[in-house]
């Protein structure tokens, strides 16, 4: 929908937020992913800037994260091995300078087209690998 749709402006509606933050959160919890091209993709379509979507995003995703594991932890009999976690975190830190400094200096046309792109491209990966085809 947004890429066919980089020129209109949308609507800001609290009710869409909220709806698409439950949405994301169920899917973030059964699958362990997706969330952020959801509330990222999702932000824009209910009118908030690009940019602004995606710091939402971060912030949100990391807040949801945390509760997660935590209700994990409290609900579940298994236990998780944090072994490759500390690679992941390191991984995640390192690439935040670099992820501000370009989310600073994209034009906020294009990165809405390579939003749009991406999640497209993302969920036909998830197809691909989910059927097998």
């Amino acid at each position: 929908i947004i890429i066919f749709n980089l020129n209109k402006k949308y609507n800001f509606s609290w009710r869409k937020v909220t709806a698409l933050g439950l949405i994301a959160s169920f899917n973030k919890g059964i699958s362990g992913g997706g969330y952020g091209p959801l509330i990222t993709g999702g932000q824009i379509l209910v009118g908030v800037e690009s940019k602004s979507a995606i710091g939402i995003t971060s912030l949100a995703e990391g807040l949801t994260c945390a509760v997660g594991v935590i209700t994990y932890i409290s609900a579940s009999q298994s236990s998780i091995s944090w072994k490759l976690a500390p690679y992941v975190i390191l991984g995640a830190i390192l690439s935040v300078p670099f992820s501000a400094k370009s989310l600073k200096i994209i034009d906020a046309r294009k990165l809405k087209l390579a939003i749009a792109l991406l999640t497209i491209f993302l969920g036909i990966f998830t197809l691909v690998k989910l059927y097998k085809f």
